[in-house]
């Protein structure tokens, strides 16, 4: 650990093909309730470091940003210690290991396992009791009963000091079922942590329906709304840029991009309703790349991180607030230039104007502000 505590990189397995489910791709790739296996289970780790480990055919395929990936090996062994090595370059003190087609998984189980990290173990894993009777079979036949006394069902993530398992996947040799057979192998002790029913790994076609069924379960009603606000004050110009529509005016807007005042309080709403904080944190001002920059690409950026995330654009409320230009004229051009950036129909897009009765600054006619308002809902 370092002195604030241990640092923990998740390794998220998928250099498998996982060909068993059908669909004629890996199944981490496969759709699932409007999105990849893999951006469920990316989405149940982030915030925090991920190292995906791939398959060389995928070593290209798209993955968020900001998620390190790296080649696996010929056996899952050897992909597990390329995550682990990629994971000591990101300064990790322990690792989290999970199969990434177990998109399921809950917060609850990832904190008791890191928990129990943070609390001294060298290694931990969720479990479940197994409750059902267990049979030996000679083909279609019972042959005896055994004793479930003690049984537990394995499940990730699988958690661990980084060194004390780099040196057990290091010793081992042979294939293993998991990372906890590694590190007893190596006579490490391991921690059962809570498990989850819903916790399923994805291994058969039929999989998938219930694995839809628990995430549609979850985010049915997870519904996410956020606030935007901008400023821009009069420059030089003849036109100002709004809502995606050059409108004629003696005027133009100060800023370090086009200016567009409500395109940006409706990209600060959709980062708002994300926890994603605002537009200088993913376009800082002092980077020259944006001087200049058109709105829409903040806006596409805001769009395509909330279908990241699982979510997409229910509706906008943007209201402009200047004594000039008059907005009415324009306001369906507005409309459609924001709905067509976001993907959504014009009657999901309302943009309105008021003034505010020649006082402040926008009643002296020194600039111009916009608040807005996004709300979210599960794709």
């Amino acid at each position: 650990m370092t002195a604030s505590g241990p640092h923990f990189v998740t390794i998220l397995v998928a250099a498998g093909r996982g060909l068993r489910a059908g669909g004629g791709v890996p199944k981490q790739w496969r759709p699932l309730a409007g999105r990849r296996v893999a951006d469920w289970t990316l989405a149940a780790f982030d915030p925090g470091p991920v190292v995906v480990v791939l398959h060389p055919d995928d070593k290209d395929i798209p993955l968020p940003e900001g998620v390190a990936r790296v080649t696996g090996g010929a056996t899952r062994s050897d992909s597990v210690k390329a995550g682990i090595t990629r994971a000591w370059a990101l300064g990790a003190t322990h690792v989290l290991i999970h199969d990434i087609a177990r998109p399921c998984v809950t917060p609850s189980v990832i904190a008791g396992v890191r928990d129990a990290l943070t609390g001294g173990a060298v290694a931990a894993a969720p479990g479940l009791a197994v409750t059902d009777a267990l049979w030996s079979c000679d083909g279609d036949r019972v042959g005896a009963m055994r004793d479930r006394t003690g049984l537990m069902r394995a499940q990730t993530p699988q958690g661990f000091a980084i060194g004390e398992i780099a040196a057990a996947h290091d010793g081992f040799e042979g294939a293993a079922a998991d990372d906890v057979e590694v590190a007893l192998s190596a006579g490490l002790p391991v921690t059962v942590t809570p498990g989850d029913e819903e916790n399923i790994k994805i291994t058969h076609a039929e999989d998938f329906a219930r694995a839809e069924a628990i995430l549609r379960k979850r985010t049915t009603m997870d519904i996410r709304m956020g606030n935007g606000f901008d400023v821009h004050a009069f420059c030089d110009g003849d036109q100002v840029m709004l809502c995606g529509v050059a409108v004629p005016h003696d005027r133009g807007l100060l800023g370090h991009s086009d200016a567009d005042v409500g395109m940006h309080a409706v990209t600060d709403a959709i980062y708002g309703a994300l926890a994603e904080g605002d537009i200088g944190r993913h376009f800082p001002p002092s980077d020259p790349q944006w001087k200049g920059a058109e709105s829409h690409i903040f806006l596409s950026h805001a769009v395509g991180l909330a279908q990241r995330k699982g979510y997409r654009v229910s509706n906008i409320d943007c209201t402009l607030i200047c004594e000039r230009p008059k907005v009415g004229p324009h306001a369906a051009a507005m409309q459609a230039a924001m709905a067509g950036i976001m993907g959504v129909e014009p009657g999901r897009v309302s943009v309105k104007a008021t003034t505010s009765e020649r006082l402040g600054f926008t009643g002296r006619g020194e600039g111009i502000a916009a608040m807005a308002s996004a709300v979210l809902v599960p794709l």
